[in-house]
């Protein structure tokens, strides 16, 4: 039997590839889209979604995803959590993540050496729902650059780089995290503090592209973000600090290099940490507020020399919660000067591009996996609509429903007998 084929008409398509939506129809069939028009009536379905003029557009993409990030109050929780309890929170936080329309996500350590490796293979086999997900491994840092003590591979010069890149190869991983520089709210490790050699960095790269994985960085620091790009990482997370030599670094990688600067990490540092005891005083004593001020002009130029940048804001800490996730394509209107329309395309098209999949995820084309959001509203007038999950009235992954629009919903749901 042919698989069975889902319409969706009276939509208005945000497809990615042009700048502005346009009403038409789409047709799916198993698990991929295999129609798009323009024109009404002409497609025709086993089952029928009438939107009443919805957007339908791709999932979206967190590229800096920390499934077992747990909502904690400090940093020190992460290594402390029983391996159980993450589990557990690992599992809820992936079912959050497509809830809010996210289905592609980029992990950016783990705070269990398998954990992300665990919780994509239970999404892949159907176990647990969830977004698609490179699983990255417990982060790598140096005896005094570890920022998670308890939730990291410590390793010193480029052999055991080395050896630690194989062996978290070894069990499934798609992402190398290694962190380069350091980060305020511990109050001894600074952003602009640099702690791994370019030589260490290049050992890792090196054993990673030889089997297919990709290497990914915190580097806050100018020199960090430049020894990272002259050893050949591929994503680029926060790059806070980041001067002319290394935008001229980054844009002469800009087919290969992906960033993202987390940035809502450190707005809500500043400003909603004060019921866990870091005040906003206390935060720009320590240098977020410059660290925001220097990371807003990087993004900016980043932007004028055409480098992706993807929304992923390093959720799941107490005043940055799971959840909260689309509140990064509001600060990348707002902050860094993009418009709604190339925000959503960072967040979908290159989102498909830094998983690897650029011909099969983040558009609404033919041939595409049928990954999408149908949308009560226009999130390219008020990109806020994404943050509201009652706005998401029906989330499809891979031609799976994971949200059906409601039955008492003005849409309709049809069966269309043939």
């Amino acid at each position: 039997m042919a698989p069975s084929s889902i319409l969706f008409t009276d939509v208005t398509i945000f497809d990615g590839i042009h700048s502005e939506p346009w009403p038409g129809e789409v047709l799916v069939r198993g698990e991929r889209i295999e129609s798009v028009s323009r024109r009404a009536g002409t497609l025709r379905g086993d089952r029928q979604i009438r939107g009443g003029g919805a957007t339908l557009m791709s999932g979206l993409c967190d590229a800096h995803t920390h499934f077992s990030w747990n909502d904690a109050p400090s940093l020190n929780h992460l290594g402390t959590t029983p391996p159980e309890d993450h589990t557990v929170f690992a599992v809820k936080a992936a079912r959050t993540y497509i809830d809010m329309g996210y289905t592609m996500c980029v992990g950016a350590s783990s705070a269990k050496m398998r954990l992300d490796v665990v919780i994509r293979d239970a999404i892949n086999d159907g176990t647990i729902p969830g977004p698609r997900l490179l699983a990255c491994c417990t982060e790598f840092s140096t005896p005094e650059g570890t920022l998670l003590p308890g939730a990291s591979i410590v390793v010193s010069g480029p052999g055991e780089f080395r050896a630690a890149a194989s062996e978290v190869i070894e069990l499934g991983v798609d992402v190398i995290k290694i962190i380069c520089s350091g980060e305020e709210i511990t109050g001894t490790l600074r952003a602009n503090d640099t702690y791994v050699t370019e030589e260490e960095l290049a050992a890792v790269v090196e054993v990673a592209h030889a089997r297919g994985r990709k290497v990914s960085v915190h580097a806050r620091s100018t020199e960090s973000i430049k020894r990272c790009l002259r050893a050949g990482i591929d994503f680029l997370y926060h790059a806070s600090y980041i001067d002319e030599e290394g935008l001229d670094l980054l844009e002469a990688r800009k087919d290969r290099v992906f960033v993202a600067p987390g940035v809502n990490w450190i707005i809500t540092t500043l400003h909603d940490a004060a019921p866990w005891g870091y005040a906003p005083s206390a935060a720009e004593a320590a240098g977020y507020a410059r660290e925001l001020e220097a990371c807003v002009v990087g993004i900016r130029a980043m932007r004028s020399r055409g480098i992706r940048v993807l929304p992923g804001g390093d959720y799941g800490f107490a005043w940055c919660p799971h959840g909260t996730y689309a509140r990064d394509l509001k600060h990348f209107v707002d902050l860094f000067g993009y418009t709604p329309a190339e925000t959503l395309r960072a967040a979908t098209v290159w989102g498909g591009q830094m998983m690897g999949r650029p011909n099969e995820l983040g558009k609404v084309a033919p041939g595409y996996f049928a990954d999408l959001l149908l949308v009560d509203g226009n999130p390219l007038s008020d990109v806020t609509i994404l943050q509201d999950r009652t706005r998401l009235l029906a989330i499809m992954k891979a031609g799976q429903f994971h949200k059906e629009p409601a039955r008492d919903s003005p849409l309709l749901l049809t069966t269309r007998r043939t």
